[in-house]
Formats: C-alpha cells, structure tokens, sequence
C-alpha cells in the first residue's frame, strides 16, 4: 500500500466489497510472476548489489570505470529490487482474488525520459500527475507554467523520497529534461529525427544513470565526487573484488536481460505471462525458475524502497 503499487481506492475497495473466487489464470499469472520477482530479487538485485554497496560505501577509492560499472549496475539493481517486490506484492494478490495495477513495464526500453515515467513506478508517477502536475494546472496555463508545474512536480516526487539536497537533484534532473522534452515536442524538432530514433534508447539511459549517483550516494559531496570522478574519464581496469561474485552477477543479470527484452520484442506483460502456459509448461518454468533462485541465492537485503 505505501511502497507500490499504489492503488486507487476506486480499484481496489470494489474488490474488497465482493466476494472473491478462484481464477485459474489469475492463479498462473500470479504464481509465475511471484516466482520472477523473487528471482529479481533476491537473486539479481542482492547479488549485483554487494559490489554496488562496496564502491558506493567509499568512492574516493575507486577510478571512474570502477563508479561507472557501480553505477550501471545499481541501476539494474533498483530496478530488479522495486520490481521484484511489486511483482511479488501483484502476484501475491491474484492468489488472492485481487487486481492490482501494473507498476512497471521494462522502464529501460524507453526512447524517452516522459516514456521512462510511463514504465516506471507507473502508480507513482500516475499519482504525481494526477494530484500534483495537473493540480498545478498541468499544461493548461501556458508554457512556461506548464514547465514549472513538471519541475515542480519531479522536485517534489525527489522530496518524497527524502528531504535530502540528493533526492532534490535528482528531482531537477528528471524536471529538467522532461521540460526539454516537451519544448522539443512542441517546436517539432522530434519529428525530424525519427529516423535515428532509436538513439533515444542509450541517451535516455545515460540521462537516468546520472541521475542515479545523485540517488544511491550517500551524501552530496559522495554524489558530487562521484559525478566529478566519472566526467574525468580517468578509465582504467575496474576494480572486480571476488571474481565469482562478479561472474555470477553478470550472468543473472544477464538473464534478467535477456527476459526482459524477450517480453519487449513479444509485447508482453508480465502480468500474463504465466496465463499462456497451462499443466506441464507452466510446471517446468515454475522448476526451472526456483532451480536458478537455490543455484545463485546467496543472501537477502531490505527491500530498497522500504526506506523512503
């Protein structure tokens, strides 16, 4: 209720009113998709973030390819971390007779950062539109209050993460470059570069990473640190620690990857995955999914966004 999916009392107090009964598909989706958000769980985002919390913990030691990597993989680790709970939280649910919304969508494929926030923390970000950007006066007051209403809007979704200067940065990032988004839009200048559209996808990435290290850091002078490290391009051997730990976080985030791109290319959600696959299927997907959790399990962190 409080961490995602944040679900309208309009969805989810009819549900709680009628009487409940058992729905065979709704019983495979949610079976399947607790068992993936487990996986993401506790086996990417754990396992990826050992080495993300040892850079992270003193960037002072590290080259910038070291934070680089940190920083990659933090970001699949959050998101691994967050999805997998609300993939558990949502399966958990169907068991349960309930519908709730989906909360993420494979946030990383996204040409832009206003696609990003259509696919990220998707209750959130609806929320922030509606309670806050269109409270505002959205984008009915002209364009340069429709500007302030989205940097105001992404400052305070930072702030409601924690009244840190970090979560306001990141906050700014996301406005800013979502009120450019917009300016560009609105002059047509996107249309003219839809033939090389798909550079969106590594630019849009790039614009949320950094945005990351404001995020995970510490502090503000860890975050700048890191930001001033990373722009110094001092590159160089990654610093690995124990390689098996890194052999293992490469290939389940690798999995990880491959799955997602798999749903992306196919058009599928997640959330009805698990509705194609009947009898036999389903129970070897289901074997082979909780083999890979006992193979690559090690330890089990708070969920991240248990903090905010």
């Amino acid at each position: 209720m409080v961490a995602g999916p944040i679900e309208r009392a309009s969805n989810l107090l009819p549900q709680i009113e009628k009487p409940r009964v058992f729905k065979k598909p709704w019983f495979n989706e949610g079976l399947i998709q607790i068992l993936v958000g487990l996986f993401r769980k506790i086996v990417i985002a754990d396992t990826i973030g050992a080495y993300v919390d040892l850079v992270y913990g003193d960037i002072e030691l590290y080259n910038s390819t070291t934070i680089l990597l940190a920083t990659f993989l933090y970001a699949f680790q959050i998101y691994y971390d967050f999805s997998g709970y609300s993939d558990i939280a949502i399966g958990t649910a169907k068991l349960l007779g309930f519908k709730f919304h989906q909360n993420f969508n494979i946030p990383y494929f996204s040409k832009s950062l206003t696609e990003f926030w259509r696919k990220w923390h998707m209750s959130l970000s609806y929320w922030l539109r509606d309670y806050l950007y269109i409270s505002l006066g959205g984008n009915r007051k002209g364009i340069v209050i429709t500007y302030r209403n989205l940097l105001l809007t992404m400052l305070l979704g930072g702030l409601w993460h924690g009244s840190s200067w970090n979560f306001i940065i990141w906050g700014a990032i996301h406005g800013i470059v979502l009120s450019i988004e917009k300016f560009l839009k609105s002059k047509g200048y996107l249309d003219k570069v839809k033939s090389i559209g798909f550079l969106g996808y590594p630019i849009t990435f790039c614009v949320v990473l950094v945005s990351w290290v404001f995020f995970r850091a510490q502090d503000l002078h860890s975050a700048s640190l890191a930001i001033s490290k990373i722009f110094q391009f001092n590159l160089g051997a990654p610093y690995i620690g124990d390689i098996n730990v890194m052999a293992s976080s490469i290939f389940v985030l690798a999995i990880g990857i491959i799955f997602d791109l798999y749903l992306f290319n196919k058009k599928i959600n997640l959330e009805e995955f698990g509705s194609k696959f009947t009898g036999v299927k389903l129970a070897v997907i289901a074997a082979v999914i909780i083999t890979l959790i006992n193979l690559f399990y090690s330890s089990s962190n708070n969920f991240i966004y248990f903090q905010f």
